[in-house]
């Protein structure tokens, strides 16, 4: 993985002073590497039947999407409120700095269907914990989650519940 972590840039004080933002945005401008990732997102979920990648908003749209091509699966997008038409089914979830909230189409997954969520980054867990409280809602059978990044420091895997397996790639 130093592969994909040297295309990983390191921005201090970015959105406010204190924060290290993770910049993905090399990673994802050389193709090679890319599709290294987009394989190594894939590896533990081949063969566990996937049948949608939920991909959260709006990062995770990019990873989702082409990791939902490479399990040959269909793609969801979990949205910000307001962004898909109704009928949608939403969960309300607290930020570090506010709220927010993540809408899916009602009729976009099935109960008992395989699915699997895919972010860019863990930091609190509370946009993760949202999606997969999110998918509880609408029955569905969470294979488990992936994420490119997970910053350890912020312990957002301890709001992970469940028996369903989270990788993350790369951990800082």
């Amino acid at each position: 993985m130093q592969h994909l972590e040297a295309l990983v840039r390191a921005v201090p004080g970015f959105p406010r002073p204190g924060v290290v933002f993770r910049d993905v945005t090399p990673l994802l401008a050389d193709a090679g590497a890319f599709a290294r990732c987009i394989d190594a997102l894939a590896e533990p979920w081949l063969g566990e039947g996937v049948r949608a990648v939920c991909g959260i908003e709006s990062r995770g749209f990019i990873f989702g999407a082409a990791l939902a091509q490479k399990l040959n699966a269909g793609f969801v997008p979990l949205r910000k409120p307001g962004k898909l038409p109704p009928p949608v089914v939403g969960v309300d979830y607290a930020l570090e700095y506010g709220h927010d909230r993540l809408e899916v189409r009602a009729d976009a997954l099935q109960p008992g269907e395989r699915a699997l969520l895919v972010d860019d980054v863990l930091a609190t867990g509370g946009t993760l914990a949202a999606a997969q409280a999110l998918l509880d809602r609408l029955g569905v059978a969470l294979v488990g989650a992936g994420v490119v990044i997970e910053l350890a420091d912020l312990q957002g895997r301890a709001r992970w519940h469940g028996a369903a397996p989270l990788h993350a790639l790369l951990r800082y």
